[in-house]
Formats: C-alpha cells, structure tokens, sequence
C-alpha cells in the first residue's frame, strides 16, 4: 500500500503559529520535503524533530519528483512544507503533488498559516470575492502590461512579491490603476514588526519610499469605486 502525501503548512513569522496537528505529523511522516534545507531544518530543530529531511525546488523538482513517487509507492509518508506558511503558493512542489495524484498516492492537507489569508483578514477590504494573482512579471513593460488586463477586474486583487520590489511594484499599480485607487500593504505579517498601510496607492509608494527597507509584503489593490 502506497505511503500518503502531506500538504503542511508552517509559520510565515511567528514561529508559535505551529499548530499540533503539523508538529504531528511532522513527527511521525518518514521524510520531510522542504524547499530550502537550511530554512527546513531551522524548522525541524527548533521542534526537537529528527525527521529526515530533504529538499524540492525549482531546480530539482523535475529530477526529484520521480524519487519521492517511489517513495510514496513504497508505504512511506512524506510531509511537504515550504520556507514560511502554505505550500504551493508561488513555491515549488505542484509537479510533484500532480504526479502524486496521478498515481493514485492519498494527498491531505494540514492546514495553518498563510500570507494571503492573513493579509486578507487584516486588510479591512470586503474579500467575499477576491481575485489572487501572485506574482507579477519582473519586467517593466510586462508587469504594466499585465497590471493593464486587471484594470476591468470589480473585485479586490492581491499580489506577492520578493522584498526588493515593492517600490516598483507599487509605482506601476500608482501609473496603471491611478493614483487614488486604495491599496493595502500587509508587510512582515505575525512579527513584532508587522506593519499594514491602508490607503491610496500614491500615499504607500511616497511612505515605502521614506521607510524603504526588504519586507516581505502582499498587496491587496481594492476594486474600483464608481
């Protein structure tokens, strides 16, 4: 009988945001499956957890995948995690989960924390319906462009980013949607340093501006206002 794929979501700051059932089965699985082994094994130490670890990114993920399947085939369990918060969310590992699936292994998820709901829940915008896009494209020209196709969107949208652009990224939301159109910046979510900006978008970019340090952030831009 095949082993079974856990889906485990781990803290994206405050490191108490482990919830029992992930410290569980972060114990009894047979492997851990991280994207970083240094961010993994942080993790696992810091648990008092001796699980074996290994890791999956986007480099190896085309190599890996078929090694963890025979794993899987052969009756063990393996826990898939990312650095900070839910897998899968702009982080590698959807191949593998896919050929998992294909192959008739049982995939379950272990609930806990994530960037987006968390910035969401914080953001004070309604999120009955949210559109979630991720991350936008690193060029210029091609992240207007595709800023450009959502100006029709009616409801909120959220994007992710690496630290060092969210001067950028904010400066091309301030040219495409105006610079009036409301805008949350959730940065550095469940630290002592969690900082959220609520208001127009031309106010955030001139105070990231004056505060411009790496944080790890999720925008969320507010629909439109006829």
């Amino acid at each position: 009988m095949a082993g079974k794929l856990y889906i485990v979501s781990v803290p994206i700051g405050n490191p108490e945001d482990i919830t029992l059932r992930a410290i569980k089965v972060l114990k009894s699985v047979d492997l851990v499956v991280c994207e970083e082994l240094k961010e993994g094994r942080k993790l696992l130490n810091s648990l008092g957890i001796p699980t074996p670890i290994d890791n999956l990114n986007e480099h190896n993920e085309d190599a890996r995948t078929p090694v963890f399947i025979e794993f899987l085939k052969n009756g063990k369990s393996i826990a898939l995690i990312s650095d900070a918060g839910t897998p899968l969310f702009e982080d590698p590992g959807r191949k593998f989960v896919e050929r998992a699936i294909e192959e008739g292994i049982e995939v379950t998820a272990v609930p806990g924390p994530s960037s987006l709901m968390a910035a969401l829940v914080v953001s004070g915008i309604d999120f009955k319906r949210f559109f979630y896009y991720g991350l936008l494209p690193r060029k210029k020209e091609e992240r207007r462009k595709a800023l450009k196709k959502l100006l029709s969107f009616k409801y909120p949208i959220v994007f992710m980013d690496t630290p060092y652009r969210l001067i950028s990224v904010l400066h091309d939301i301030k040219r495409v949607f105006g610079p009036a159109r409301r805008v949350v910046v959730a940065c550095d979510l469940t630290t002592e340093n969690e900082f959220i900006f609520r208001g127009r978008v031309k106010d955030a970019l001139n105070y990231f501006r004056e505060h411009d340090r790496k944080r790890e952030f999720v925008i969320i831009v507010d629909k439109r206002r006829d």
